[in-house]
C-alpha cells in the first residue's frame, strides 16, 4: 500500500527532520469499514494517524447501547491515551468509513514525544481540539433535535470521505446518534423530502450541502472553526 505521510495534518506539520526520525516506525495499514481500532479497556499498543477515512470513538453501555462522542479523520491520531500518560481507553474505536492510517507502536511514539518535540506541541493542541469537539457533541446530543444532529453527522461524515457520496445504513447512523432507528428514519426522509440528501440501500448522496448546514445545528461550525484556529484545519 503506497502511503503518503503528508496525508495527515499532524505529520505533514511536523519539521523534515523529526518526521524522518518516525518514518521507520510508521507502518501502512488498511482500515475496512468496521474494522476495530481499538477496545474498551484494552491495552493501547499502537498509535494511528489516519490518512483516509473517518474513525468513530463510541461509547458503549452495559446493555449494549452505544453513542458516538467524537469521530477523526485525517486531521488527528487515535492514541491521544498514550499521549496522556494513560495504557487504556473506556471507549470503543471503530472505522466507519474505509481508509488507510500510518500506526506506530505505543512505546515508539512516547520515545518521541520529549518535551520539546514538535509533535508534543502538535499534539496539546490536537487535544484541546479535539476536547472542545466531543464536549460540543455532549452539548448537541442533549439540546438539538434528530435532524439536526443527523445532518451535523453527515456535514463532518462528508468532510472526512471527501466526497459526496458514501455508505450509510439507516441502522449504524441510529447507532451513532444514540437514538432508535425509526427516529432516523423520520429525520433522514425530511431531509431527502426537502432535496438535501439522496439515500438508497445504504448509499447516502450529499445533494445539497448549502441547504443541509443551513439544516444542521451551530454545532458544526462551531468544531470546524475550532479546528481551524488551533490546527490551520478548514474542516473536522
Amino acid at each position: 500500500m503506497a502511503a503518503n505521510r503528508s496525508q495527515n495534518h499532524l505529520l505533514a506539520a511536523l519539521e523534515d527532520d523529526e518526521a524522518d526520525r518516525l518514518e521507520p516506525w510508521l507502518e501502512p495499514i488498511s482500515m475496512p469499514r468496521g474494522f476495530v481500532v481499538a477496545s474498551p479497556g484494552q491495552s493501547i499498543e499502537h498509535a494511528y494517524f489516519p490518512l483516509s477515512g473517518m474513525i468513530s470513538v463510541v461509547a458503549l453501555m452495559s446493555e449494549g447501547l452505544g453513542a458516538e462522542v467524537a469521530t477523526v479523520g485525517n486531521e488527528g491520531m487515535i492514541g491521544l491515551p498514550i499521549f496522556l500518560g494513560a495504557d487504556s481507553s473506556p471507549f470503543h474505536l471503530m472505522s466507519q468509513l474505509e481508509g488507510e492510517a500510518l500506526r506506530i507502536p505505543a512505546a515508539k511514539l512516547e520515545a518521541a514525544l520529549t518535551p520539546d518535540s514538535q509533535l508534543s506541541i502538535l499534539l496539546r493542541t490536537y487535544s484541546q481540539a479535539f476536547f472542545v469537539q466531543t464536549a460540543q457533541n455532549a452539548a448537541c446530543n442533549g439540546l438539538h433535535s434528530v435532524s439536526q444532529r443527523g445532518a451535523r453527522w453527515l456535514l463532518a461524515t462528508q468532510d472526512r470521505a471527501q466526497s459526496s457520496t458514501f455508505h450509510l445504513t439507516q441502522e449504524f447512523l441510529a447507532f451513532m446518534l444514540g437514538v432508535a432507528r425509526q427516529s432516523v428514519g423520520i429525520a433522514v426522509g425530511v431531509l431527502q423530502d426537502e432535496g438535501m440528501i439522496a439515500y438508497h440501500r445504504g448509499d447516502m448522496h450529499i445533494v445539497d450541502r448549502q441547504a443541509l448546514e443551513a439544516a444542521s445545528c451551530e454545532c458544526y461550525n462551531i468544531v470546524r472553526a475550532e479546528f481551524s484556529r488551533l490546527l490551520g484545519i478548514a474542516r473536522a
